[in-house]
């Protein structure tokens, strides 16, 4: 991820990730709470849109409701996840149950793209054979509805998501931002097939619905797989981490520079280069300095420092990155 470990707030934990303490309860009230809303809003969506597109028989209609059938199943399967990934860390997970998230983004993935095919199968066959589309007041009535829902779920999710940065919640706000898109695609589809008698509009905007549902899941994967690989910080991430340390008078240098995420937990780790005739006291009192120190600026992270006499010639130069 592109800006992961980096956060604006500092997280109030009662210990850091992988001590077997977990998030505050606060913040894990905010992930389950956003999980639940999610499932609530999806189950009120599916009702409405199954309710209009048996009425109506429109594509767009039928792209829209899939889609809120998926976020059903991806919120459910949130719930569960951010369930596992909030447990702390035990014996048998040190470093927390953090990547029960990203798993959870993949899983959705799978099912989104499914989706999309089938929405573009459905298309491809109504332009071969257009249909008019019907109760075309209804539909609009239930597609408004359900972008004020969806405006009303987005918000609270952004919300959480900039207190926690919760990759499932994040995956899950991805599919119900392009909700917004889609739903508005199915108005135009049924204003211009219902009320002007353009008909080939229905299955066309169900194609680029399609094609969002694709593009959402895409973005899921990509998220979800940087985590699960441990991909770095940003460059400019690892550049404040060095700045931080290097600014420290009695810090010559540091190397071994290695960061990565887990859920809502980062990890950085990284050696120090001190004077090599100083006392271990007194390195043990520059590292915690240079610690409380990055994690002001990535609060919720876990920092492991260790210490090296400086102008070891040994290290590697990927050991000095």
């Amino acid at each position: 991820m592109s800006e992961a470990g980096i956060a604006k707030k500092v997280l109030p934990e009662k210990g850091g990730p992988g001590e077997g303490n977990g998030v505050a309860p606060e913040y894990e009230r905010l992930m389950r709470r956003a999980t639940l809303a999610a499932v609530a809003v999806a189950v009120i969506l599916i009702g409405l849109k199954g309710v209009v597109f048996w009425a109506t028989g429109s594509i767009a209609m039928l792209g829209t409701l899939t889609d809120s059938l998926l976020d059903g199943a991806a919120s459910l399967l949130n719930l569960f996840a951010v369930r596992a990934s909030l447990a702390p860390a035990d014996r048998e997970h040190r470093f927390g149950h953090g990547k029960a998230e990203a798993l959870a983004g993949l899983g959705q993935s799978i099912f989104i793209f499914g989706s999309a095919g089938y929405i573009v199968y459905e298309a491809v066959t109504r332009l071969l054979n257009p249909q008019p589309v019907g109760y075309t007041g209804a539909g609009i009535a239930v597609v408004v509805v359900a972008i004020g829902l969806t405006l009303a779920l987005v918000s609270y999710q952004r919300h959480v998501v900039r207190q926690t940065r919760s990759v499932a919640i994040e995956a899950d706000s991805i599919h119900y931002r392009g909700d917004l898109l889609m739903n508005l695609s199915v108005i135009a589809a049924l204003v211009l097939s219902g009320f002007f008698g353009f008909h080939w509009a229905d299955p066309l905007f169900g194609i680029l619905i399609a094609a969002l549902i694709a593009w959402s899941a895409a973005k899921i994967v990509m998220n979800a797989f940087d985590q699960l690989m441990d991909r770095e910080f940003s460059e400019e991430g690892r550049e404040r981490i060095k700045e931080i340390a290097r600014r420290h008078p009695e810090v010559t240098n540091l190397h071994e520079l290695k960061t990565r995420t887990s859920g809502i937990y980062s990890f950085i780790q990284f050696h120090l280069e001190l004077d090599g005739n100083i006392t271990l006291q007194e390195a043990h009192r520059i590292s915690d300095e240079v610690e409380r120190e990055v994690l002001e600026a990535f609060p919720g992270s876990e920092v492991i420092i260790h210490q090296d006499p400086a102008g070891n010639e040994k290290l590697t130069k990927f050991q000095r990155s």
